[in-house]
This record gives C-alpha cells, structure tokens and sequence, in this order.
C-alpha cells in the first residue's frame, strides 16, 4: 500500500535509467525524455516530494457508476458527468483525500500519476495488480514511473509510433481522443526536436552492455551504480556472473525485477 501522506523515498531519475529503459522499446533517450517532458515538465514528483498527481472528476464520475457513492459525490463536488464541468485546484491531493473516504479505490484510478501521468484504472497496463500497488511504487522512484509508462506504451500498441516520430498517432493513444484539442502531438514533437539538439548522456560511454562485456563502457556503469548506492562488488569494468553491475532487487507486491544497466 501506498505510504501515509503519499510519501516515500521520492528518488529521482538518473540518466541512466532513461537509456535503460528506453532500451526496452527500442527508443532513444529524445523520445523518452520529450513524452516525461509533456507530460509532467521532467519531473514525477511535486513540490512536498509526493507523486505528481491530477484526480479527475468525471473519471470519478464514470468509476463510482450509478447508486449512493456517486450521489455523494456529485453533492460534494468530487464528480462530475463531463469533463470541463469546474476548473482544476492547483492542488489535487486535498479532492483526492475526500475521494477516497468515498470509495479508495474509485478515487485511486480516478487520477493520473507520476512521471508519466499514468491514470489508476490503467494499472494493468503499466504492470501493476491494483492502481494502489501502482502508486505505491510512484512514491518511491521516478523510475518506476518511468518503467510503468513504457509498460504502457507497450500494452496500448505505441512503441511504433513513438519510433517513427509519428506524434499524432502517438498523442491520440496515450492522450485520448481530445489530444488536438491540447496540442498535445506538437508539443511532443517540439520537445523532441529541443532533445535532438542536446548530446545523449550516456551515448558515448555506455552502449549496450551485458554478461561477459568488459572496458569503460562497464566502467561507466559501475562507478554511475555505485554513486546511487548500490553495490556493484567493485570497479573492474568487467560485467561477470558474480560481479554484475548492479545486485539491488527492487520489490513490490506484484512484481520482482533486477535492475541491470544495459
């Protein structure tokens, strides 16, 4: 479950999580980093250091479905039929709060979350069992927000339109119907284009590496890996079977998974 108040480690996003996890779909670092770009200006996490988050009420409208909790709702100014009805708080965490004492996990995948301002109904999607699992691991790191929106990418079909630069096609699958209406497509491409102009980070030093590679590649890594604290066993530049570049498992209530750089 999430933790009180929505906070958790908080930790940031590294430069090399983005090229790692943008290896997964093919994507450079450009793509990757002008979707976190548009959707949460790059970064997941909110001044108070919680996840960055926007509860919507017609979501909440269309989640709670006829009966008392929707009449509640709708009486408090928590739901509403279509979108647009009021405008946002410049906070969301307060409405999201009175939400929850209606329906915890109606209100949970009424709102969008994190890095890649991922809505609670599409946990599935981004790999999690519930929206509650899903946020929980959004307060901890940007890169588990980061690896969500990939998982997303991936279950909606868009890892190819992301690849080709196709940006409407793109936009209309991960933003909804009303991407245009929001300039979503070209803001993504001008943020791209921004991205192109600046040097890939880890380009240079770290292409892809694995089991048995060796030299500064895997050096990088290493010394990167062990900067964020994790124990690399030491600086070798060999990635070997009992010296991999990083051992740290990363757990939630659904998944397992080992965090290797390349």
């Amino acid at each position: 479950m999430y933790p009180a108040g929505f906070k958790g480690r908080a930790l940031r996003l590294t430069d090399i999580d983005v090229a790692r996890v943008g290896r997964i779909i093919g994507a450079g670092e450009d793509e990757i980093r002008a979707v976190i770009e548009v959707e949460t200006s790059g970064g997941g996490f909110d001044s108070q250091g919680r996840p960055k988050m926007l509860f919507e009420p017609h979501v909440f409208w269309r989640e709670l479905g006829p009966g008392q909790k929707r009449t509640a709702a709708e009486a408090s100014g928590l739901a509403y039929q279509r979108w647009g009805t009021a405008p946002y708080p410049k906070d969301s965490y307060p409405r999201l709060t009175l939400a929850m004492r209606i329906d915890i996990s109606a209100a949970l995948r009424s709102a969008s979350w994190g890095l890649g301002q991922i809505m609670g109904f599409n946990h599935r999607a981004a790999g999690y069992a519930t929206p509650g699992d899903m946020v929980a691991a959004f307060c901890d790191s940007e890169a588990a927000g980061l690896e969500a929106m990939i998982s997303f990418i991936i279950s909606e079909g868009l890892d190819d339109e992301l690849r080709r630069h196709d940006w409407a096609a793109f936009a209309r699958g991960y933003n909804g119907a009303g991407y245009a209406t929001h300039g979503y497509h070209t803001r993504l491409k001008a943020a791209f284009k921004r991205w192109q102009a600046i040097p890939d980070v880890l380009a240079p030093a770290c292409p892809k590496i694995g089991l048995g590679s060796r030299g500064d590649a895997v050096r990088y890594a290493q010394q990167r890996l062990t900067a964020l604290g994790f124990d690399t066993m030491g600086i070798d530049a060999i990635f070997g079977a009992n010296r991999l570049c990083c051992t740290n498992r990363v757990r939630d209530s659904s998944r397992e998974s080992r965090v290797v750089a390349g």
